[in-house]
């Protein structure tokens, strides 16, 4: 598996801001082998939603949601990956016990966390904090949500996010 590469982040304590280049990555997903960020750079615009852990009750409310909206997801040419923790055999346990997901869960398990931390959101505990950016295909983040672990991401918002980039 290929090492994360491990970018110039802004300031620890506060991780990437808006305006920033998305620092690129590459880890496996449970269904499409491993994922580059930076293959999507000049072709789509991408959605990074850091998430807990599967099986837990928010993340099985959050992640199921957005598979009910996929659709918008391609209208606005966008790719939604979705990234913590968990092993790809979690990962692909938990995406059969949902009924299957169209996109990817990727695995920021070794080195653990690695991503998150790269990306600000990398809690004190070891977990992915629930956040997500907008990537526009230039690579540059254009939106960060920073949610609490209680709460899903708004996504209207998000939405509107990516409305504003076409």
């Amino acid at each position: 598996m290929s090492r994360p590469e491990t970018p110039h982040v802004n300031n620890e304590q506060d991780g990437l801001k808006v305006g920033d280049p998305a620092p690129d990555f590459t880890l496996p997903t449970h269904s499409e082998g491993e994922l580059n960020l930076a293959w999507y750079r000049g072709r789509k615009n991408v959605v990074l939603a850091f998430y807990p852990g599967d099986w837990t009750p928010v993340c099985a409310t959050q992640i199921p949601e957005y598979q009910t909206v996929i659709d918008r997801f391609d209208r606005y040419d966008t790719q939604l990956l979705c990234i913590s923790v968990d092993s790809i055999p979690c990962h692909r346990a938990w995406a059969a016990a949902l009924g299957g997901l169209s996109f990817p869960l990727m695995s920021d398990y070794y080195p653990h966390g690695a991503v998150a931390k790269v990306y600000g959101v990398l809690s004190s505990r070891g977990y992915a904090e629930r956040a997500v950016f907008v990537i526009e295909k230039n690579g540059i983040i254009r939106y960060i949500e920073r949610v609490e672990l209680t709460r899903t991401p708004d996504n209207e918002n998000l939405f509107r996010q990516l409305a504003e980039l076409k």
